[in-house]
């Protein structure tokens, strides 16, 4: 399956990819996304603005997705259900791999409420799932939305072709996202260190091309933006992504704040343009010879 490649000698795109991920892991103060969302309150926090601000996307990744009530989906890092929930009326069933447990309580809630049947939730990283113990493969559709935080990228993906028998679709980073934006500014400030923001989709391409896996590429633009009633809310909301622990932080968090909002009627936004790309490729092709695309 591996293409002629030129003579020169390329990076290794794994260890790229390691480097900037523990450079992103190691920075001091930073809290990851398992630790943040782990308590219910910022994972429950998460689920409502999720819903009112992210509409408009989950909609059109759903119908650039395809789904039909013949496949089985598998959600990698799923959160509180983002796709999930308006996939499982759409498809036959949905597999979620979430390790945060607040993250987990709100989708199993939103299962229990909405009387759906066909979501079953994991409570793992997708490092610590077992192919065989923990799933039912083979999947016609792997989602990973936002969530590829392995260190060891490579094995995360030979995990997802291996379960997988239909579409593998990965949604990452282009440029730097509205949180990391934020965390140049006010990091140094706030913790006395600078921020490393984390690796982005062209890495993830390499080291796909690099395996012989011709991945499709589409960007689309990632307007992020936060509404709020009040900037009490606002700061609730924004306080733990930014590790606040005294007065001092308190304050120049609150400065910020005051100095980026943007006032709406109805109370106030926040906002920042990136680009996000959609990387994806069928495994199913490999039995035919065919590249991986």
């Amino acid at each position: 399956m591996q293409s002629d490649r030129s003579n020169f000698e390329q990076p290794d795109w794994n260890q790229v990819w390691q480097r900037s991920q523990q450079r992103y892991d190691a920075t001091p103060s930073y809290h990851d996304s398992v630790h943040l969302w782990g308590e219910k309150k910022n994972a429950a926090r998460y689920d409502l603005n999720s819903r009112e601000q992210y509409s408009a996307r989950v909609q059109q990744t759903i119908r650039d997705l395809h789904p039909n009530r013949k496949e089985r989906v598998l959600d990698i890092g799923a959160g509180p259900g983002t796709l999930a929930l308006p996939l499982s009326p759409l498809v036959r069933s949905v597999t979620t791999v979430e390790p945060a447990g607040g993250m987990v309580e709100v989708l199993k809630e939103h299962i229990q409420s909405e009387g759906i049947d066909n979501i079953t939730c994991i409570q793992k990283r997708w490092e610590d799932v077992n192919s065989t113990e923990d799933l039912a493969p083979p999947y016609d559709l792997v989602i990973v939305s936002f969530s590829l935080v392995m260190i060891d990228l490579w094995a995360a993906i030979s995990k997802m072709n291996q379960v997988t028998d239909g579409l593998v679709a990965l949604y990452w980073f282009v440029d730097n996202s509205f949180w990391e934006q934020q965390y140049l500014t006010l990091w140094p400030e706030l913790h006395h260190a600078h921020f490393s923001p984390g690796p982005k989709a062209d890495i993830v391409f390499n080291l796909l091309y690099q395996h012989g896996i011709y991945a499709d590429i589409r960007m689309f633009p990632a307007d992020k933006t936060y509404r709020f009633r009040d900037m009490e809310e606002a700061y609730q909301f924004f306080a733990p992504r930014f590790s606040i622990t005294d007065q001092r932080q308190e304050g120049v968090l609150r400065t910020h704040l005051d100095l980026t909002r943007v006032v709406i009627p109805d109370g106030v936004l926040f906002t920042s343009p990136s680009t996000y790309a959609r990387i994806s490729w069928r495994t199913d092709q490999k039995r035919s010879g065919s590249p991986v695309r």
